[in-house]
């Protein structure tokens, strides 16, 4: 049976800080391959490297050492200007608090990010609607987020991520906000999506959210284990109690 293909491999990434002489090591060789239609949880507690973990995969920041390839596109040997449309048109962004703006209505909220691929008026409105079809918020498009529940909010963020059509949905605890039935209601939508074809990479701290997912990725110190594999990245305690990473 042929396998699925590589969407993301990033292979021995590193990231650190380096604060009065000393090193703070945030990820620590780090390698992981996620394919076209995976549906991947990365959970971890906070501190653990997850939020740093998705800005590199969302291409928001630059590992100090190793490769990332987005698509068979080496993400390190790219510019500002390269990366910025990576992230406009092949990753889709679903966030904790929703990150709508609030002067414009759930229409126009998707429609805004299509604007700076140079569409026109009539396509961009066409795309935004079906998307919003597609979350089940036909009937709510002209509201402001302010008229909206908080679950209608995420849905119009989601549909904003969607609009694109982009190889990912990078989801950060995008149930964090909502009360645990809402909660319930945008997972399935995701799991739904996925279905659909979409890949996703859904960020939590919660194992009930992760178990949602076809595939789960924990993080801790910096290091990712796979469920049922060891661990990515190596650390040693040095005599005076200090972790050592390798």
């Amino acid at each position: 049976m042929i396998g699925k293909p590589d969407l993301i491999h990033i292979s021995k990434m590193n990231h650190y800080y380096e604060f009065g002489g000393e090193t703070l090591h945030v990820l620590n060789n780090v390698s992981i391959t996620i394919n076209k239609g995976d549906f991947v949880a990365i959970v971890g507690p906070s501190g653990s490297g997850k939020s740093t973990f998705m800005n590199m995969i969302g291409c928001l920041d630059q590992p100090n050492t190793g490769s990332y390839l987005f698509d068979g596109q080496v993400i390190e040997e790219m510019n500002d200007r390269e990366l910025a449309v990576i992230r406009n048109q092949k990753i889709g962004f679903i966030f904790q608090n929703f990150n709508l703006l609030s002067k414009l209505s759930a229409l126009e909220n998707v429609e805004l990010p299509l604007s700076y691929r140079g569409l026109s008026q009539k396509d961009r409105r066409n795309m935004a609607i079906e998307v919003l079809k597609q979350v089940g918020l036909e009937e709510r498009m002209y509201h402001l987020p302010s008229q909206l529940s908080g679950g209608q909010q995420q849905r119009v963020a989601i549909a904003r991520a969607l609009a694109g059509r982009p190889d990912i949905l990078l989801a950060d605890e995008p149930t964090g906000a909502l009360d645990q039935k809402t909660g319930r209601e945008i997972l399935d939508l995701m799991k739904k999506l996925h279905e659909e074809g979409h890949t996703i990479i859904l960020i939590t701290h919660d194992n009930h959210i992760a178990k949602e997912a076809s595939r789960i990725v924990r993080i801790e110190d910096g290091c990712l284990n796979e469920e049922g594999g060891m661990p990515l990245g190596n650390v040693s305690i040095n005599q005076n109690g200090s972790k050592k990473y390798s």
